[in-house]
């Protein structure tokens, strides 16, 4: 099991000795999954959080009329789970689908208060990783309300410029909120203005 951009990732928060490690091992799960494959599906309970250590997916939920809304994209380095239906294990409102072939390492729910007991220090990483991820989500809600659809989409663009050439342009459009064909209206438009 390559746990090593996981424990990178972990070192920026917090410092683990060899031992913190060699445990932390032993109550990991890694799995492979091929493009198309689903980490969760909408109703099911979420029983791992994980860390994307290659390949990219995409989080989204299908409404009553069968429209998919993309809520979140996940690329190495990034963690996806629907948080809230892991800390409650109740069941998920989304579905998470791998968009590559897909690696990821996996906390289970039922091990994490063991991890906790024998390494205090990752509850307070826990703990940041999930003020981070509420802080992105309060900004992207703003972004939502405050810029009109091409500010969102230039927005993207910039801060997620390894993403765009990955996935294809109606999931984009559909995180930003938009049809593709809006979208392909405002790529037209920047390109003339460019």
């Amino acid at each position: 099991m390559n746990i090593k951009p996981l424990l990178s990732y972990i070192q920026n928060f917090v410092e683990l000795t060899k031992e913190e490690i060699s445990f932390l091992k032993l109550n990991l799960t890694s799995r492979k999954y091929l493009k198309g494959q689903f980490v969760l599906q909408q109703g099911d309970v979420c029983k791992t959080s994980s860390f994307i250590i290659k390949g990219c997916t995409k989080m989204f939920y299908v409404d009553d009329d069968g429209q998919e809304h993309v809520f979140m994209l996940g690329i190495e380095d990034w963690w996806v789970s629907d948080i809230g239906s892991f800390i409650n294990q109740t069941p998920s409102d989304f579905n998470i689908q791998c968009l590559e072939d897909t690696e990821l390492i996996q906390f289970p729910f039922d091990r994490m208060e063991d991890i906790y007991l024998k390494i205090p220090k990752l509850e307070r990483f826990f703990r940041k990783i999930v003020e981070r991820g509420l802080a992105a989500t309060q900004r992207r809600i703003i972004r939502n309300f405050s810029l009109n659809a091409k500010e969102r989409y230039l927005f993207f663009k910039e801060s997620y410029p390894s993403i765009e050439q990955r996935i294809p342009q109606y999931m984009i459009a559909s995180y930003l909120g938009i049809t593709k064909e809006f979208l392909s209206k405002i790529k037209s438009q920047i390109a003339q203005e460019g």
